[in-house]
């Protein structure tokens, strides 16, 4: 791995983790789902504008628009939507912990139900990387965590690893930015009537507000999507996902520097654990 794949790959989860952060300090000024449907319209409008600008066209065929719908609706509604909600109740270091579950829940998934063979060492990556969930989840939950708030972070990381499953591969990687633009409007457009029908609209014009949506929308909306598909390009889709094992780690340190969240010995020791059981994963599906 050269030096400018590190610099972006350590860029992507940098970004990524900081986006939780950033939605928390959102939504205590306005209604969650609100939110998170006018930012994806606008990182969906925006991120299709550079694939015009990239000369990326909207050319897809009827599997890559199913794709696009059941992708926007589990990964970017069901998904952020849940953790946005979620983050009314649950701090962003731990909804940023649930959500660095993916890389092994979808190798937990593709194993059971796919029947894709994983080495030893993935397996004992799998028990590491739960087991750091259990030690933290014990602690937290004593400690008062909101039930509810959990089990949506939860369900959120549930749909994007069943989403991550149902569209392997239904999508080119020739106008990539274009499709994942699409998948924001769906979202946006799935998020609105539930916002409508759900939500007391709220909003509370403070520069905190102003900063973290902003931020939200052009950092990890945008920039990081941009950047992760370019890695993905320089290095392979199994390689860059090795970088997610610096999430759960990323994700409560900027909660802890931003926002002042607090860390205990058995988080510390969870997100350890967890990272090492990711990165074992990881390795694991590299050799295969």
């Amino acid at each position: 791995m050269d030096i400018r794949a590190l610099i972006m790959g350590l860029a992507f989860v940098l970004m990524w983790s900081s986006a939780f952060t950033s939605a928390r300090i959102a939504v205590a000024y306005a209604s969650p789902l609100l939110l998170l449907s006018v930012r994806f319209l606008l990182s969906g409008l925006l991120a299709m504008l550079i694939a015009k600008m990239l000369g990326q066209r909207i050319s897809l065929s009827r599997k890559q628009w199913l794709a696009v719908v059941l992708f926007g609706v589990l990964q970017n509604g069901v998904y952020l939507g849940a953790n946005f909600v979620a983050m009314q109740w649950i701090e962003a270091g731990l909804a940023a912990i649930i959500a660095s579950l993916l890389p092994l829940l979808v190798a937990l998934l593709s194993w059971l139900f796919l029947k894709e063979k994983l080495p030893a060492l993935g397996v004992m990556g799998l028990v590491m990387g739960f087991a750091g969930v259990v030690i933290i989840m014990s602690t937290r939950l004593s400690a008062g965590a909101d039930i509810f708030g959990v089990a949506l972070a939860f369900i959120g990381v549930g749909a994007l690893g069943i989403a991550t499953l149902l569209v392997r591969g239904a999508v080119s990687s020739g106008n990539v930015l274009m499709v994942v633009g699409l998948q924001m409007l769906v979202a946006s457009a799935a998020l609105f009537p539930a916002s409508l029908a759900f939500e007391t609209w709220r909003v509370e014009w403070t520069w905190q507000l102003i900063a973290a949506f902003s931020y939200t929308t052009l950092v990890p909306g945008v920039l990081a999507t941009l950047v992760w598909f370019l890695l993905v390009g320089r290095i392979g889709p199994v390689r860059a996902s090795s970088f997610h094992f610096l999430n759960p780690f990323l994700g409560v340190a900027i909660a802890a520097l931003v926002v002042g969240e607090s860390l205990s010995a058995a988080d510390i020791l969870g997100v350890l654990v967890i990272s090492v059981g990711i990165f074992a994963v990881q390795v694991a599906k590299q050799r295969k």
